[in-house]
């Protein structure tokens, strides 16, 4: 496989559109507006990736977009089609069975994580956090109770408050939890192919931000590994807002913002999807050296894309207004030169779907 990866036609030419997979470790920044085709295009690309490279690739999917990447169309090229039906992809759910179970081991989380979870102040609650802390050097993934059970009996006093802490936040009946089980962070520590993490089949936001937190600390833990990973987040707007408003949403918005600034040497290298710019931390941007953009109507947007990616040119943005469904701009490190592109055909099937209106 030849290191240029095929993903459309040129528009002012027609002739193949190439990205560089070498290119790719840098932040990319992905966006267009709803209705611009900016998921389909992304499966072009991380299906060529998959093709092309050994890069590992982690997709935090809230929409549950890319849950069929295992999946070839029938359409699909015999040869691609074959390749990427070899490829090692895991696809995690809520409710699944075994190790596809998307579920995480609450005592193994960072403890600042962990903390955010159960909304405590290490300050303002600076009992509780210091029993949490003795909770995670005493409570063994062995123990074949559940925690809240484990605490409730246990003879310190604040164990006992925090038993009651996570039943009156609900926090146990989450079907996110492990119990000392198989979790999500090993199957991304075995360096799958790819592993896509049905975030959209929780119940509550906060279930979703959990499992991503977990997954990002982990890798962010393992840094020093210096294993190489794409990490492919959808709809990152809702994951790394600047006005995040629960400290479990801020602690998953730092550690993004972290992951953004610090990342890039140790080989964890973001890809973040979104509809509004505007919208997403600009400290995550900011740090992003390839840009895909699809069809973005909002004047305001546009114009801050053009001051944060001066390698873009200006009469090159100034068309995505103009954009059909499925074309793009294609800047940076991982494009040889800014281009107009119409994204080729997806070889794999389509996650997510449209709410249908009944006809009479």
């Amino acid at each position: 496989m030849s290191a240029e990866m095929p993903i459309g036609t040129l528009l002012d030419s027609s002739d193949t559109a190439y990205l560089r997979a070498p290119r790719f470790n840098r932040h990319t920044f992905w966006c267009g507006q709803s209705g611009s085709g900016k998921t389909y295009a992304l499966g072009v690309v991380l299906e060529q990736v998959l093709l092309h490279t050994r890069l590992p690739i982690v997709v935090l999917d809230p929409n549950s977009d890319f849950v069929h990447l295992d999946t070839p169309r029938e359409s699909a090229p015999e040869d691609a089609a074959a390749q990427l039906a070899a490829r090692d992809i895991r696809i995690l759910r809520p409710g699944s069975e075994g190790e596809d179970h998307l579920q995480v081991r609450f005592v193994d989380m960072d403890i600042r994580s962990r903390a955010a979870v159960l909304q405590l102040d290490p300050v303002l609650d600076a009992e509780e956090f210091n029993a949490m802390l003795r909770v995670g050097a005493t409570f063994t993934k062995a123990d074949d109770r559940r925690l809240g059970d484990w605490l409730e009996s246990h003879d310190d006093p604040m164990f006992r408050r925090l038993a009651l802490r996570l039943r009156n936040l609900g926090i146990l009946e989450w079907d996110l939890w492990a119990w000392g089980g198989h979790d999500v962070t090993d199957v991304v520590n075995a360096t799958p192919d790819a592993t896509v993490l049905d975030l959209g089949g929780f119940d509550s936001a906060a279930q979703l931000q959990t499992a991503a937190l977990a997954v990002l600390d982990r890798l962010w833990a393992q840094r020093h590994e210096r294993t190489g990973r794409l990490v492919v987040i959808d709809e990152a707007h809702n994951l790394a807002a600047p006005d995040a408003g629960t400290p479990l949403a801020r602690a998953l918005t730092e550690r993004i913002v972290q992951i953004a600034a610090e990342g890039r040497k140790y080989g964890i290298w973001l890809l973040l999807s979104t509809q509004r710019p505007s919208k997403l931390h600009p400290n995550v941007i900011s740090q992003c050296d390839n840009l895909a953009l699809l069809k973005m109507s909002s004047t305001r947007d546009l114009a801050e894309l053009g001051q944060i990616f001066g390698f873009a040119p200006s009469e090159l943005l100034d068309q995505s207004p103009t954009f059909r469904q499925g074309q793009a701009l294609f800047a940076g490190g991982f494009a040889s030169e800014p281009q107009l592109v119409q994204m080729g055909a997806r070889l794999t099937r389509e996650g997510g779907s449209d709410v249908p209106i009944g006809i009479r």
